[in-house]
Parts: C-alpha cells; sequence; structure tokens
C-alpha cells in the first residue's frame, strides 16, 4: 500500500503590502543599467494589441480554438484539449485550476512554445508561437535545475542562450539573486539547497532574463506548506512592487486557496477533454487575508465550481459510468478511509462544507478532490456544488469493523469500476487463477499514455486487494484470484 506525507500544518494569512497592479513600461530596474545590443529586443508594443474584452487590458497571449490529442499505444488519437480559447492580458494575475486530465500543464507547455498545438493558434504580442519565444519564461514543479551547475551558472544559462557577454551575465544573475533572498549562494549547487531555495532559483532563471510573460506550472506544490506561501508572498511582492519587469502571470494550481489569495481571475477546466468550464473574476484588493468573509465566499464559489456535476449526469440525475480506461483518482484507500471518518465524524455527523472539510484535515486540494471523487465513484459519498455527504451506504462503512468495511469495499469496487471487473472476470475464466498485468496495461494503453495507464491500473490493484477481490505479487507482476494466492 502507498503512504503519502501529509500536511499539518495551518494555513496562514498573507500579510504583504500591494498597491493598485498598473501597466509598466519595460525597466532595467534590478540591473540600474541600459541594456546592450546582445539582449533580444521585445518585440511588438503591447499598446498595439487587442484587449481583453474580460479585462480591457491589452492582451499579452491569446488561445484561440486550442486542440490537443497524444497518441495512445494503439496509435487511436485521445483528445487532451479541445478548442480552448483565452486571453492573458497586460497587467494581470491568471490562476488555471482543474482535476487531473483536465490539460493543464500541456496547456501551458502549449504557450510556451515547447510543444505545438494540433490546431487552434497561440498568439504571443500579435504573433504565432510555434517554439520557445523570448519573452516567455516557464517555472517548473520540479525545479529543474542543473545538478552539476551552481546555483549562479542555472540562473545564467538563459542569458548564456541569448548570446549575452559574461560580464553582463553574472551582474545580472548576482542582481536577481539578490532579489530573489539568494545573496551568498552563488557558488553552492542545488544539493545543498532546501527545497524553497531550489524552487527560488527556478523562478530567478526564469526571471533574469526579463520575461513579459510568467508561466509557473505548481511551483510550490513540491514545497511544505509554510515554505510555499513564504515564497508566494514573495513572489506577490515583487509583482505589486513593480520590481520584476514581468506584465503578465498564468498560474498552474490544484490550490484553491492559493489561487483566490494570488489572481486576478480564475480559470477552471473541465476534464477528458479540457475545455475551459468557467472563469472567475476576482476583485479583491491585495494582500488578502484567507479570514475575511470575501475571501472565505469566493472559495466557496470555487470549490463549487470544481466539483460541479457533468450537464447530462444532472439532468438525468444518474451517477457517473465509468469505461474500462477510465483515469481513476491518483488516491489510496488510507486517504479515502480516513476522509470518510472525518466526514462521519463530529462536527460534521456525515455533511459538510468542502472548504471546511479541506481545513480540518489539512491536506492539500488535490489529495482531497481525488479522495472525493473515490468516494463519489464508490457510492459512499455525494459531492456536489461544494458540499459533500455521505450516502446511507457510507454511513453503514463509517460505522463497519474492518473485516466487513473490506467487504463493502471489494463489493463496491466490482460493481463501479469496470477495470476491477475486468480483472477479476479474466482471472476467474483461466484454470490456474493468475494473469500477468501485462494484458491490462496494454488495455489501458488503447485510452491512456504508458505512464497514466500504469498509474492506473495501480490504483486498481491496490483498491482490489484491499477489498479481496484479487491479489498481486509485485515481484512477478501477475495478480491471482484470493482463494488461489500461495498455492
Amino acid at each position: 500500500m502507498r503512504w503519502r506525507k501529509t500536511e499539518l500544518f495551518k494555513k496562514k494569512t498573507s500579510t504583504l503590502k500591494s498597491k493598485p497592479r498598473k501597466i509598466r513600461n519595460p525597466l532595467n530596474h534590478a540591473m540600474n543599467q541600459t541594456p546592450r545590443q546582445t539582449q533580444i529586443q521585445t518585440p511588438h508594443p503591447a499598446e498595439n494589441q487587442p484587449a481583453n474584452p474580460a479585462t480591457n487590458l491589452p492582451a499579452l497571449m491569446q488561445l484561440q480554438g486550442v486542440c490537443k490529442s497524444f497518441r495512445s499505444a494503439d496509435g487511436v488519437p485521445r483528445l487532451i484539449l479541445d478548442g480552448v480559447n483565452f486571453c492573458l492580458a497586460q497587467g494581470e494575475i491568471v490562476a488555471l485550476l482543474g482535476k487531473s486530465g483536465s490539460g493543464k500543464s500541456t496547456l501551458l507547455r502549449i504557450m510556451a512554445g515547447l510543444i505545438p498545438a494540433d490546431a487552434g493558434e497561440t498568439i504571443y504580442r500579435g504573433k504565432n508561437i510555434y517554439q520557445p519565444a523570448a519573452g516567455i519564461a516557464m517555472v517548473f514543479q520540479s525545479f529543474a535545475l542543473f545538478p552539476w551547475l551552481t546555483v549562479q551558472q542555472n540562473v545564467e544559462l538563459g542569458l548564456e542562450a541569448q548570446g549575452m557577454p559574461a560580464n553582463e551575465r553574472e551582474q545580472r544573475a548576482d542582481a536577481m539573486l539578490e532579489l530573489m533572498g539568494l545573496a551568498g549562494f552563488g557558488g553552492a549547487l542545488p544539493r545543498e539547497l532546501s527545497g524553497g531555495m531550489r524552487q527560488r532559483v527556478g523562478i530567478a532563471r526564469a526571471l533574469v532574463t526579463n520575461p513579459d510573460v510568467l508561466l509557473m506550472d505548481e511551483a510550490f506544490s513540491a514545497l511544505d506548506v509554510l515554505t510555499g506561501e513564504t515564497l508566494r508572498d514573495d513572489i506577490l511582492n515583487l509583482w505589486d512592487s513593480d520590481r520584476i519587469q514581468t506584465k503578465g502571470i498564468l498560474i498552474v494550481s490544484h490550490n484553491i486557496e492559493e489561487a483566490v489569495m494570488m489572481a486576478d481571475r480564475i480559470i477552471i477546466l473541465s476534464s477528458d477533454p479540457g475545455r475551459i468550464r468557467s472563469e472567475i473574476k476576482v476583485d479583491l484588493p491585495r494582500p488578502r487575508s484567507a479570514d475575511t468573509l470575501e475571501v472565505r465566499t469566493l472559495i466557496d464559489e470555487v470549490y463549487g465550481l470544481m466539483t460541479m456535476r457533468p450537464a447530462q449526469e444532472a439532468l438525468t440525475g444518474t451517477g457517473l459510468v465509468l469505461h474500462l480506461g477510465y483515469r481513476l483518482p491518483d488516491t489510496d484507500v488510507s486517504h479515502i478511509e480516513g476522509v470518510l471518518d472525518l466526514l462521519a465524524g463530529a462536527p460534521f455527523n456525515g455533511s459538510a462544507d468542502l472548504p471546511q472539510l479541506a481545513e480540518e484535515s489539512a491536506l492539500p486540494d488535490d489529495a482531497l478532490f481525488h479522495a472525493y471523487e473515490a468516494l463519489g465513484l464508490l457510492g459512499l459519498a455525494h459531492i456536489d456544488k461544494g458540499d459533500i455527504r455521505l450516502t446511507a451506504l457510507g454511513q453503514r462503512y463509517a460505522e463497519a469493523e474492518q473485516a466487513q468495511r473490506q467487504e463493502l469495499f471489494g463489493q463496491q469496487l466490482l460493481m463501479h469500476v469496470p477495470l476491477a471487473a475486468r480483472i477479476r472476470q479474466q482471472l476467474e475464466k483461466v484454470p490456474n487463477g493468475t494473469l500477468s498485468e501485462e494484458p491490462f496495461i496494454e488495455l489501458l494503453e488503447e485510452f491512456l499514455k504508458t505512464d497514466e495507464a500504469k498509474r492506473v491500473l495501480e490504483v486498481a490493484i491496490e483498491w482490489g486487494r484491499y477489498g479481496e477481490v484479487y491479489e498481486y505479487d509485485f515481484h512477478t507482476g501477475r495478480l491471482t484470484l484470493p482463494e488461489q494466492n500461495g498455492e
């Protein structure tokens, strides 16, 4: 069984000072010097670009009808993004939210020019993007630092790629490291730094090129709660005090409170395929306190939109019907039962507002959403419009002894998860009751990429073992009927 680290820290309130956001002219503030001829020129002045109708501000980037597919193992294309229309305006921070499979990171990579769209246009300052563009920088969740290079050398990489002379690169990198609170660490290797400091290096590397657009792909999610909040606050401080030249920021996040505290607009994507489902304008001035009524109300609204039932399901009143290749939520039994037990106990007594349950659990939003989805799939809870309540079966499950819990879990798994039912059926058909996992991976690869197919099978195996539907030998990679195990 897989175990995951949970965060036990309560979230703190942002206390940064800010001022109303304005559109800035290009500055060389951090370096206090005039750019040299080696610096890449900024294309197309912003004032010549069309305004974003949602904000009335000049557009930095536009996506028009963007679609993206990946081919599964059998060569059939699987749609990841479908008809995405989006505009990032000058002077705004936009947060992009969505469940797994919504294509958030794929969309960010298309905007960065790292991968092409299959259809539609990605436009930066009036020009289509087909490759990485000067003026657009990206920060990754995994830090993406070169371990054999020093902090200084990692930060200078983008400047070196632009052909900037060594002495100017050093001056620019020194100034950015000081701005990011890393002065004195230029000679250190990444392994000598904490996770928070390594991510500061990644952000410094992106900002040192003076990008117009900063794309952040879950840049704070790999950090502990307090470190992540401190770094977010520092980024907002640099943004609101005009100490960076960046004119627009797009943040991909799983953290709803993070999105509400940082963004001027929040975009919510649906899943499989990813489409823009909702857009919320955040008119609250910064700094924002997570304890104010306005912020809590907005968080509740976003939770409601994130858990909104699909239109067809809501119209018919029926539950979600899964197919064999359904992307099972990335959660383990300990999280599923932990959330169920928390919901069943006082003060919730079987029904809760999702933000309140999130605060009580102290789990990150992405982990909670996966657990919520699993409870819904197994018929143990009903989630809609930002609220969750246990079903009658969920109440019975919460009160059951361990053996009965496992029995109920197995019954619901076979009833509601086609992949688990298929595995059990195939095992019952063979005389010795044992099969390799490979045919099931190949089956999932008809719907999913290889890595995701393996992850989904891993989840189905863990759930099935807990429900005593089948057993699994990690060393041989074989699935076995429980009564055949060990013979």
